[in-house]
């Protein structure tokens, strides 16, 4: 079952979901960012094998860095593999990555990454989101608005 699930992922391209930062954060603006890759971590990507759950982007010297990411070894690589957690850069517009800073700066949001992928081209994609942090009343909430929509979809299709 779970092998059947990662290669419908692996054709549609996706390699790793942060499904935790939509419960964490608000989201309030998304951005889909290149990001620079070795060679091993491009195939390794191609293995579906990728962790971003704990994951964050920091603006540094203005340049955006992707921190924490886990990105397996390549098993077939032996000496001329990648470090798993290395800081990647990623590739947005100046105009882009100004806007993004001025929200982390000024208004003190996040920048958290929502998914990796490769796109149609075949290139690898990082999806970030500028987010606001969420207290935990407010992840209650969100928590009650998703079961009592759940709970009317299944009254709706019995009835």
């Amino acid at each position: 079952m779970a092998a059947k699930k990662e290669k419908e992922l692996l054709e549609t391209g996706m390699v790793a979901d942060n499904r935790r930062a939509r419960f964490d954060y608000e989201v309030l603006d998304t951005l889909e960012a290149g990001i620079i890759l070795t060679g091993t971590e491009v195939k390794s990507l191609r293995n579906g094998k990728a962790q971003i759950t704990e994951a964050y982007v920091s603006p540094e010297g203005g340049e955006l860095w992707l921190i924490n990411a886990n990105i397996p070894e390549y098993v077939q690589a032996n000496r001329f593999n990648h470090d798993e957690k290395r800081r990647r850069k990623l590739l947005i517009s100046a105009k882009e990555r100004e806007k993004l800073v001025k929200g982390v700066e000024r208004q003190g949001n996040t920048i958290v990454p929502l998914k990796l992928y490769f796109n149609e081209r075949g290139l690898a994609k990082l999806l970030i989101g500028l987010a606001k942090g969420r207290k935990s009343y407010d992840k209650r909430e969100v928590q009650k608005d998703r079961d009592w929509g759940r709970d009317k979809q299944r009254l709706l299709k019995q009835g």
